[in-house]
C-alpha cells in the first residue's frame, strides 16, 4: 500500500468503484488484453473520451484533444455513447472551445 493506491510492481494502481451509468458500461465493455503476461482490461477511447468529458477538468479536455489527434476514437461510436448518456451538449460546447481554435 502506498497512501490510497496498491503498489502493483512499481505502479501505484488506485481502484475507484464505477460512479454511474457511463462508467459501469464503459466497465462492462472493457477488452480483455496482456499486458507483460498479465491478463488485463482496457476501456475504449470512446468511453474514456466520454468519461474524460462528464468530469470536465482541464486536463481531462487536454486527454479528449490528445485522444482526437492521435485518431484513437471512432466517432461514430462515440457519438452513440454521447448521445446515450445525455453529453451532446457538453461535447458541442467543447468543440466549439476547442476544436474551432
Amino acid at each position: 500500500m502506498e497512501g490510497e493506491r496498491i503498489v502493483i510492481g512499481e505502479w501505484p494502481v488506485q481502484f475507484l468503484p464505477p460512479h454511474g451509468a457511463l462508467e459501469q458500461e464503459a466497465l462492462d465493455e472493457a477488452v480483455q488484453t496482456d499486458v507483460e503476461g498479465v491478463p488485463t482490461w482496457v476501456l475504449g477511447a470512446e468511453h474514456l473520451v466520454a468519461i474524460a468529458l462528464q468530469t470536465g477538468r482541464a486536463k481531462d479536455y487536454a486527454r479528449i484533444v490528445q485522444f482526437l489527434e492521435q485518431d484513437a476514437v471512432d466517432a461514430d461510436k462515440l457519438n452513440r455513447l454521447l448521445m446515450r448518456h445525455g453529453l451532446v451538449s457538453r461535447w458541442e460546447k467543447f468543440e466549439r472551445k476547442y476544436r474551432e481554435e
